[in-house]
């Protein structure tokens, strides 16, 4: 039998209907990939920027964390140091970035210090989308041996005989290392001259060789010395001891009733990174830091993990920058 021909009509009616399936088809699969890729995420390296120097706390963490996801994504995953400002320098870059997934900022607690202290150029809670909060764990007050004290106590009372005449260190103005110490300052009515830094490890190393008496360092970064009998420690931050240190009491225990501070590690994004990227990052981020390897490296420096969801790290991010706020306030520091 000879096929009938189609009307014109037919054939235009069965042209659209195909070209219908087609677009269809390609939205479909459009809402599996990023905005503007042609391929799933990722295609090439991912760059995680860390504000602050080579051989701190928040290094101690990406690291390990970036070879995790490299094995994870099968592309590079490389950490770049951008200290300064505290932690303001390569928390700038980021937000300047791309919003592709391609550049991440690891970014530490004081990331919600800055805008008490700092005109910004950006808002840390409007700008960054939050992946994961990663860790959590204390600083330490440690002090040089050549200063008389050994306890919180003594050195609050040192600090009363002896004022503006004692000299902390810090990783840089409105880093945890400086506000922890701006908090207990404001808690007990002591002052001791601030002298800042480009990051914890800086910071510790003019600690050990006398240039300042006292640092509210990370625990990463302080235990190493305490242990050697290079540094002596007086107290924790958290409310809690520290299972790394469990000899090492809080500052609340030592008279300073209701201090808590705990630092932290978190993971972000530029503003408007699609949500399907977020979501990849912050599972593949959590999965990696609860892995045994990471775990068992938190641990072994005081560090818990954390690995929240995004909307959970969100909250803790707007939560912290108006405590901030308020204890500068408080304090009567001036903004830089």
């Amino acid at each position: 039998m000879i096929p009938r021909k189609r009307s014109a009509a037919a054939r235009i009616a069965c042209a659209l209907t195909l070209g219908t399936a087609i677009v269809q088809a390609s939205c479909a699969g459009a809402q599996s990939l990023p905005a503007g890729s042609e391929a799933p995420y990722p295609t090439r390296t991912i760059r995680i920027v860390v504000p602050s120097s080579a051989g701190g706390s928040t290094d101690f963490l990406i690291r390990p964390l970036s070879a995790k996801l490299s094995d994870a994504f099968g592309r590079p995953v490389i950490v770049e140091n951008r200290p300064g400002a505290g932690s303001v320098i390569g928390t700038e870059a980021v937000v300047r970035a791309a919003p592709d997934g391609y550049t991440l900022l690891a970014a530490p607690a004081s990331i919600t210090m800055s805008p008490a202290l700092h005109k910004l150029t950006f808002d840390p809670v409007r700008d960054l989308a939050p992946i994961a909060n990663l860790s959590a764990f204390p600083n330490v007050l440690v002090v040089h041996p050549s200063l008389p004290v050994k306890s919180v106590r003594e050195l609050i009372a040192l600090a009363r005989v002896r004022p503006e005449q004692i000299h902390f260190g810090s990783s840089g103005v409105a880093t945890g290392t400086h506000m922890s110490m701006e908090l207990l300052m404001s808690m007990t009515g002591v002052r001791l001259v601030h002298v800042p830094y480009k990051g914890g490890a800086p910071g510790i190393t003019a600690l050990l060789s006398g240039e300042v008496q006292v640092n509210f360092a990370t625990i990463t970064t302080a235990l190493p010395h305490v242990k050697t009998g290079r540094l002596r420690a007086l107290a924790v931050s958290t409310a809690r001891r520290s299972k790394a240190a469990p000899e090492i009491p809080t500052v609340g225990e030592s008279g300073v009733k209701g201090y808590e501070y705990a630092s932290w590690i978190g993971l972000l994004a530029p503003a408007g990174t699609p949500r399907p990227i977020i979501a990849r990052l912050n599972a593949e981020s959590v999965k990696a830091v609860l892995t045994p390897e990471i775990t068992e490296i938190l641990a072994a420096e005081g560090s818990d993990p954390v690995a929240s969801t995004p909307q959970q790290f969100a909250a803790t991010i707007a939560a912290e920058v108006s405590r901030w706020i308020q204890v500068v306030k408080t304090a009567g520091i001036k903004r830089e």
